[in-house]
């Protein structure tokens, strides 16, 4: 190994440094799990995490229970054990700071996340999915009815078809038990987003992004979402000229930069 001049200073001023000015020198590993939209698949975000990578970030791009494929074949809870996993594969990968990210849907699951699980900060892309929202109610009411009769009757774990809502599509039908269904479109469920946001613990950071092409209804919420989050001084809110798809490619300076402010390693 060839090594200049400059380098072979570096070393040893390193060298001489006392062991906690080194360790204060060393950069932080940063790891971030990465969660795609409703109907999407990670294939969607593998640029995304290609850029991170090659920026020297530990990440993990994961398919979650609303993917196009798996359409709600598990709970949220279920859901939940599969980002902790992930998370803890970075750790023993060498993650020292782990950071959760998320688009539309994912982006909603992600501020659910971290109303129960302790994170470093969370990214949330153009998040989308409110179940609370009337729009969700009015599409979603008569099958969210169902799957509670359904409950009820001791009927919840046998698959059936129920409705699903998406701004971009409109409403579709997926095949899942009432009881899962439940957990991911109950009103009052994980996906209300007032609900998760006010569960965050305020030392969580958030980055805040809203593409200013977004859909109509969720670029009307944005600043009531981002001020419903419990204050924290690193909170952002962030405004790409983007599009809801073009959101995440679109944000990798800030995501990037956001992420090594909050770990510490500038």
């Amino acid at each position: 190994m060839v090594l200049n001049r400059r380098a072979v200073v570096g070393m040893v001023l390193l060298a001489g440094l006392p062991l906690a000015a080194r360790a204060q020198a060393e950069p932080v590993r940063v790891g971030i799990v990465l969660m795609h939209g409703k109907g999407g698949m990670p294939s969607q975000l593998v640029g995304v995490a290609a850029v991170l990578e090659r920026q020297g970030f530990l990440v993990a791009n994961l398919e979650m229970p609303w993917s196009k494929r798996r359409a709600y074949d598990v709970d949220v809870s279920t859901a939940e054990g599969e980002v902790v996993s992930a998370l803890d594969a970075l750790r023993k990968k060498g993650a020292q700071k782990l950071f959760v990210a998320g688009h539309s849907q994912g982006g909603l699951f992600v501020l659910y996340f971290a109303s129960r699980h302790a994170v470093d900060g969370v990214i949330a892309i153009a998040p989308g999915g409110n179940v609370a929202a009337a729009v969700f109610r009015e599409k979603l009411g008569e099958s969210v009815a169902l799957a509670r009769r359904l409950v009820a009757q001791g009927q919840g774990d046998v698959p059936v078809g129920l409705t699903d809502f998406e701004s971009s599509r409109g409403t579709n039908t997926v095949t899942t038990t009432p009881a899962v269904y439940l957990s991911w479109f109950d009103p009052e469920g994980a996906m209300n987003q007032a609900k998760a946001e006010q569960g965050i613990d305020p030392a969580i950071p958030v980055l805040f992004i809203a593409p200013t092409r977004d859909y109509p209804g969720l670029r009307s919420v944005k600043q009531q979402m981002f001020d419903g989050l419990p204050r924290n001084p690193r909170n952002q809110l962030y405004e790409p000229d983007a599009s809801h798809m073009e959101a995440p490619a679109a944000s990798l300076g800030i995501i990037a930069t956001w992420t090594t402010s909050i770990a510490g390693t500038r």
